[in-house]
């Protein structure tokens, strides 16, 4: 069946901005696009008050403002990329609760014909060593100790230079605007803003920025923040080099000295954003595509490719089975990453290794259909954050992610700048047997990924990922089984009960999972705790955009927060 978005064609032309319980889709004229179909279930499975919105052109985030801002530059005539570009700029300002100026970043883009992988991750200071941190059972996680290079600028800057279409100055403003002029703060954001000013409200320049009137805004207070406008038309204007060897580098260095910390000039200079090649798990017929370490996206793939072993496609989502072998695959994937994953140029082995088929097939022999287990790591043969996806009517699709950690990260704001620091260094190790002990010049494990797949046929299918910590494999395999195996649509996949394992057999669902399967889940052996997930946060925030056989985009945003979807 074909929809119309309005009663006369023309109108199919506007802007979609998700409106409640109403699906919109570009009107279809060829015989050719009248022939096909969406092969996605469109029924409302699960309660929420959002639906999917589709068009050529989409934007999805966490923040309505972010997403109107990539939305613009597409009306603009830019691309993609653009648009992922003007959007991550914009939810610096927006917020800044889960990423900033200082924040990191890693991308995986699909141009038309072919996947680029970025990784915008920054390295440990050059001092930094283990005996800087003698006395301590684990890294800092705040103050300037957990203070790495801030990436996020220099993948905006690469994006631009390789793939943009519209000057970095166009694709600022609107982060510029919101900064300058002011904008109302979404009812999450404040929540979590409160929730950083009670930790870090005494961090160096943290009260300043973030609570210039001695406590953080309410929802709907305006806010703005004059300094980090001017920030942002420095970046702009210079291409990012003003943050990583200009006026913008000289006063995080000074700020630094100020406060003992280790990061100089040179560390800044030094930085480099890496194009990397992705790796690629079969899956459900197509294939989805992370990032290699030093990120945790490997462990997605891990999990995914257990369950192909384990022909989880049998079972019916949210069935007992489901659930019991999806958990225990992410808990086998989960114990090899904390074992293994580290900066790339410090792993024990590639990290293609955790991938063979002969590893994964050992791996799910490990697994009881009728007992949960508490694994530990295998052994291959030797042989806070914010996520955002786009995508435009030429084919370009973006999958993007940046984040402080923990919140506001390290809690440092450099005076008169608007730039807050992540607090990336809190990723490594203080084992010095360890593969992510810490180091100078070294990439700690990195929570954040941004998540892609492709069909049969090696085209793209979706743009996606989950923000979240710990929760971000854990999302991308929940997203992956659902829309991928069972064609779920986003929307549905993106509301659907979620769950999160923890530590041995503890696993924390979502309170609406029905009570006969988490009795039932019970008796396999999991420790069940649950939690509601509009007050922890904790399941994570989804973007997804997926690509649908008639050419057209299905956008859909986490129901969870603030966010929206957008479509033209």
């Amino acid at each position: 069946m074909i929809f119309s978005c309005f009663t006369s064609p023309p109108a199919c032309d506007r802007i979609g901005i998700a409106p409640p319980r109403r699906i919109v889709m570009a009107q279809l004229h060829s015989a050719k696009e009248r022939e096909m179909h969406s092969e996605f279930d469109f029924h409302a499975s699960y309660a929420s008050h959002r639906v999917p919105v589709m068009g050529r052109n989409a934007v999805a985030t966490s923040q309505p403002l972010a997403s109107q801002a990539g939305l613009r530059m597409l009306l603009q005539g830019g691309n993609a990329v653009d648009a992922a570009i003007a959007t991550a700029m914009a939810l610096t300002v927006l917020e800044p609760t889960g990423n900033g100026i200082g924040s990191d970043a890693f991308a995986i883009i699909w141009d038309g014909s072919r996947l680029h992988g970025l990784n915008a991750s920054g390295r440990a200071p050059a001092a930094w060593h283990p005996g800087r941190f003698v006395g301590r059972s684990r890294m800092p996680e705040i103050g300037w100790e957990a203070v790495t290079v801030p990436g996020a600028v220099s993948a905006w800057a690469a994006l631009a230079q390789r793939f943009g279409t519209l000057p970095l100055t166009t694709l600022a403003q609107p982060a510029i605007d919101y900064a300058r002029n002011g904008f109302p703060v979404s009812p999450l954001i404040a929540e979590l803003w409160q929730r950083g000013f009670d930790k870090l409200q005494h961090q160096p320049g943290f009260c300043a920025c973030f609570a210039p009137d001695g406590r953080p805004p309410r929802a709907g207070e305006l806010f703005r923040n004059p300094a980090q406008a001017d920030t942002l038309q420095a970046i702009a204007e210079s291409n990012g080099e003003s943050f990583y060897r200009g006026e913008l580098a000289q006063k995080m260095v000074a700020f630094a000295r100020q406060h003992n910390a280790a990061l100089t000039l040179e560390d800044l200079d030094r930085h480099r954003a890496d194009w990397v090649s992705v790796l690629s798990q079969p899956f459900a017929g197509g294939s989805v595509q992370e990032l290699p370490p030093n990120g945790q996206g490997i462990a997605t793939l891990i999990a995914l490719g257990i369950l192909e072993q384990l022909d989880i496609g049998r079972y019916a989502p949210d069935s007992v089975p489901w659930l019991h072998l999806s958990i225990e695959a992410m808990k086998l994937a989960l114990v090899d990453l904390a074992r293994y994953v580290s900066d790339e140029d410090h792993l024990e082995f590639p990290a293609q290794r955790l991938l063979s088929e002969s590893y994964l097939r050992q791996r799910a022999a490990l697994i009881d259909p009728q007992r949960a287990g508490d694994f530990v790591f295998g052994a291959p043969q030797q042989s806070g954050t914010v996520y955002l996806s786009a995508a435009d009517a030429s084919g370009m699709m973006v999958s993007f992610i940046q984040s402080n950690f923990m919140g506001f990260g390290s809690g440092v704001v450099v005076p008169g700048t608007g730039i807050s620091l992540q607090n990336r260094g809190a990723g490594f190790s203080l084992d010095p047997a360890h593969p992510n002990v810490v180091a100078g010049g070294k990439r700690p494990f990195h929570t954040i990924i941004p998540a892609f797949a492709l069909d049969a046929q090696g085209a793209p299918l979706m743009s996606f990922g989950v923000m979240g910590g710990p929760m971000q494999a854990q999302g991308h395999l929940q997203l992956a089984l659902r829309i991928m195996l069972h064609k779920q649509n986003p929307q549905a996949a993106i509301d659907a009960p979620r769950w999160r394992v923890e530590q041995g057999r503890h696993v924390v669902f979502e309170s609406s999972l029905e009570r006969n399967t988490l009795a039932a889940l019970r008796r396999l052996g999991h420790q069940v705790t649950l939690e509601d997930p509009l007050q922890g946060y904790n399941f994570g925030g989804a973007q997804a955009i997926v690509r649908d056989p008639q050419g057209f985009y299905i956008a859909a945003t986490e129901s969870r927060k603030d966010g929206q979807a957008v479509v033209f």
